[in-house]
């Protein structure tokens, strides 16, 4: 099965442009020693690509990227947050499911296709 392309992102510049160029973003807030960031990764952008094929998944490194995990108030990790519109949706944080980030992104992707 395909995955979501996951965009690195390293610089706020960066990430504000995929905000503003895409409609629907998730963005995924790890780092390379959380074990369960690196797990949720490759089945979130699976997800994604499965359920959500407009959905793009930014992936930001906290170890590596202190500013940008400050900028969004991220202190412990993994963070997912779904963007629609430049608009927070849903903000899950440490434990969550799959099921749970499925069923946020849901309603309001079904919306971002009636258009």
């Amino acid at each position: 099965m395909p995955n979501a392309v996951i965009h690195s992102i390293e610089t706020p510049e960066q990430l504000d442009d995929i905000l503003k160029q895409y409609p629907a973003v998730l963005l995924l807030f790890g780092a390379p020693s959380c074990g369960v960031c690196q797990v949720l990764k490759p089945q979130i952008a699976a997800m994604l690509a499965k359920d959500f094929p407009w959905m793009q998944l930014a992936y930001i490194d906290c170890e590596a990227h202190l500013e940008l995990a400050a900028r969004y108030n991220v202190f412990s990790l993994p963070v997912a947050e779904t963007i629609f519109y430049g608009k927070s949706f849903a903000r899950f944080s440490k434990v969550f499911s799959l099921g749970d980030l499925k069923g946020a992104i849901a309603r309001p992707y079904e919306l971002l296709n009636a258009e």
